[in-house]
């Protein structure tokens, strides 16, 4: 996958976005920096075009970047996005996450974004 920099290392960078994407999926809108929530954006759209296919090989694909974590409910995060996420999206073609700008952090006055699932 393509992706920004972020002022990390390959290794730290694909860390950082799992657990982004993962906790998305899991608490359904998080908050951290704008170009975080940018890069962000384009990974969890990838995981709900996969979660909409409902193979076993979209399953194996996303599980091999979701982290393997459970929710309040019990369910693993994979779970979630296959069983829950990816029907509530089958007749939208793209554009399943937003980014709503929120404001700047008050340490560093970096910039803040809400990302959250559409509907």
């Amino acid at each position: 996958m393509a992706y920004g920099k972020l002022r990390r290392c390959s290794a730290a960078r694909k860390a950082l976005l799992r657990d982004l994407v993962t906790d998305l999926i899991l608490n359904g809108k998080i908050e951290t920096t704008e170009s975080k929530a940018k890069e962000l954006k384009k990974i969890a759209d990838k995981m709900v075009t996969l979660a909409k296919t409902n193979t076993l090989a979209s399953r194996r694909q996303a599980a091999s970047f979701v982290r393997f974590e459970k929710n309040g409910d019990n369910k693993y995060a994979i779970q979630v996005l296959f069983e829950q996420i990816g029907p509530r999206f089958a007749n939208r073609n793209g554009g399943y996450t937003r980014v709503i700008k929120t404001g700047f952090r008050r340490g560093d006055a970096a910039g803040l974004a809400v990302v959250e699932f559409v509907e």
